[in-house]
């Protein structure tokens, strides 16, 4: 097998494998244990776990920013288009792997924030499309200003996933949503808004 496809095959193989068992759970011991490699071909590749992690995550925020670049075309309406992002956003830190993005939030913010920085810089814009359309069409109140949206939106979410007082709620993500950012949402809405806001949830 080519240097770069055994490379591509580990980056995936840890990446299911942090998923799995979270980050600090996780270790090179445990990697060439299910992988059957030794540890000398690991790092061959990455200089230690830190780097795995590095690369494991810039591979998965990929992947992740792919499926967020179709929902600005794949939905109703402005109001489900940022219910639908928000709700992706819930299923990946309260869902089946919540305890990967505990640890990431909780142990390696930075590392995180850089990384998303760089590969989600279309997502902040996307939501301020949906806002200002949702505006012009009609779905939010003429007077809320859309990048002080944005910044609340992003505050409570950042609040929400990095303290320790939700994190281990045992909410499942839709009720996490349903309790914390949708009561925000749903204020900004008209009643048209409120009326594409039901239809979501349907």
């Amino acid at each position: 097998m080519a240097d770069k496809d055994l490379k591509d095959t580990i980056l995936k193989a840890s990446l299911e494998l942090f998923l799995k068992h979270g980050i600090r759970n996780m270790t090179i011991q445990k990697l060439v244990g299910e992988m059957d490699l030794s540890t000398k071909t690991v790092y061959k590749f990455f200089s230690d776990k830190e780097d795995l992690l590095h690369q494991c995550l810039q591979l998965h925020y990929r992947t992740l920013a792919g499926k967020l670049s179709t929902l600005e075309w794949d939905v109703a309406d402005p109001v489900t288009g940022i219910i639908s992002l928000w709700r992706m956003a819930f299923e990946l830190d309260f869902g089946v792997n919540h305890l990967f993005y505990h640890d990431l939030n909780y142990y390696y913010p930075q590392l995180q924030d850089s990384i998303i920085k760089k590969t989600f810089h279309q997502s902040p814009a996307i939501l301020i499309n949906f806002i200002h359309k949702g505006i012009e069409e009609g779905y939010f109140h003429k007077d809320i200003h859309p990048p002080t949206v944005l910044v609340v939106m992003e505050t409570l979410y950042t609040t929400i996933t990095r303290t320790d007082r939700l994190i281990h709620s045992d909410l499942l993500p839709e009720a996490m949503l349903r309790n914390t950012l949708e009561p925000y949402i749903i204020g900004l809405c008209t009643t048209k808004g409120i009326k594409a806001f039901n239809n979501s949830k349907k």
